[in-house]
């Protein structure tokens, strides 16, 4: 379909535009920036007037908790969600039903074939067998069968030597291994250690729990060359290490979660099991320092890190939740909110959910992920139209994910996504 985006002001980072332009897109693919050729005949025009035409989002964390044979709905209900809230590509970690290893190849192949009409998703492939950190998975095999990388999800490496030997493996073939810094013995807590977890008798995870991690990770990296995403930072401290790496030329990037980048402890309240999420929510001090480092581009990326959680799974104890909560309809506006509150710009804020995700995915082996994040004149047509100067408030029940828990229930955000367009098909229409 050609498709016509018409009269408003487009803002790619990749490339530094910002200006007012018509888009063209034709075949999947954009034809135009500024004037069309003449004998270009749109089959649809889209007004843009007052919003701002974007590249469609990329977001390296979001679950979509579906099996090889997901309910009726299930599918549809996440994608409707990432397409709701402009992303158009988003990374699926492995901790699926059943997990991305050998056993989920159906699974893998049913995510690279099952994308018209929605968001491309991107797997991670198991590091380990079935995530249990003893065997190694076949790497080449997952990755012909799709997987940009390889991860452990939320399940930490206990064996020192099986990481090495993964990040070994790894580096002989180009891959990038996904891993969160989580010592396992330390990591076992529900809550951020300091005063307020004290108070409130919850066990504590200490900022070593991540320190401690990065520090062995950063040793295998500099023993193997390794390529590694570090997923989720939380601490100021995790930052200062990262810092550190990247200034000594490790191959590293990070990202970090919307619930870090905008909450703290305190946000807990009263045993609130929304604001049970991995990694747990630290203190100010440390959320100031994922701020700037996100600003300074220490950090690579933001992610919604969207995990649907049941009713039921909420409906517990703080320390008995599962952890978690959605995000992927949240993901452009928190970025917007938290540029405002840096007083950054408009392209600052995009970068980190556009062309700085996408470079993290730039040397993955998926023709998948080719030319994502980006608006170029060839390139893949994936185009988030929003208004950056309407506002809405967060409301668990319009959620269009089957996880309606968020921690962000009510507040009022900045950007509404009007029209979403995944290579060349108009996806979303608000």
């Amino acid at each position: 379909m050609n498709l016509l985006i018409q009269g408003g002001r487009v803002v790619d980072p990749f490339s530094g535009t910002d200006r007012m332009a018509d888009v063209a897109i034709a075949d999947g693919r954009i034809l135009a920036i500024g004037e069309a050729p003449a004998d270009f005949v749109p089959e649809k025009i889209i007004s843009a007037q007052g919003c701002v035409v974007a590249p469609g989002l990329v977001d390296l964390c979001a679950r979509l908790r579906e099996s090889g044979h997901p309910q009726a709905g299930q599918l549809s209900s996440e994608r409707a969600a990432a397409m709701a809230g402009g992303v158009t590509t988003l990374v699926c970690p492995p901790d699926t039903k059943p997990v991305l290893d050998e056993a989920g190849l159906v699974e893998m192949l049913h995510y690279r074939t099952q994308i018209q009409g929605g968001p491309r998703v991107l797997p991670l492939g198991a590091l380990t067998r079935a995530l249990a950190g003893e065997v190694l998975s076949p790497m080449q095999q997952l990755a012909d069968a799709g997987c940009v990388g390889f991860s452990q999800a939320e399940v930490p490496l206990v064996n020192t030597q099986v990481t090495h030997r993964a990040l070994q493996y790894a580096s002989t073939f180009g891959y990038s291994v996904w891993l969160r810094p989580q010592e396992y013995h330390l990591g076992k807590g529900v809550a951020a250690s300091g005063p307020l977890a004290t108070r409130m008798g919850l066990s504590g995870v200490p900022v070593a729990a991540e320190t401690i991690a990065l520090h062995t990770i950063f040793e295998l990296v500099r023993t193997t060359q390794a390529r590694v995403h570090l997923c989720r930072i939380s601490s100021a401290a995790g930052v200062e290490l990262v810092r550190q790496a990247k200034a000594e030329g490790l191959p590293i990037t990070c990202d970090i979660s919307i619930n870090s980048l905008h909450l703290t402890d305190v946000d807990i309240g009263y045993f609130d099991s929304r604001m049970r999420v991995n990694p747990p929510l630290r203190q100010q001090r440390d959320r100031d320092a994922l701020r700037a480092a996100l600003a300074d581009g220490t950090i690579d990326a933001l992610v919604s890190d969207h995990t649907p959680v049941d009713e039921d799974d909420k409906a517990l104890p703080f320390a008995e939740s599962e952890p978690g909560a959605t995000g992927l309809e949240l993901l452009l506006s928190l970025s917007l909110k938290w540029a405002q509150d840096s007083q950054l710009g408009l392209s600052r804020a995009l970068a980190v959910v556009t062309s700085q995700a996408a470079h993290v995915l730039g040397s993955c082996p998926s023709p998948m992920a080719s030319g994502v994040g980006r608006l170029a004149v060839g390139g893949v047509a994936d185009v988030c139209v929003f208004d950056p100067q309407a506002a809405w408030v967060v409301d668990p029940v319009a959620l269009r994910s089957q996880g309606r828990h968020t921690p962000f229930s009510g507040y009022e955000l900045p950007g509404c996504v009007r029209t979403t367009v995944v290579a060349g098909r108009v996806a979303f229409a608000g």
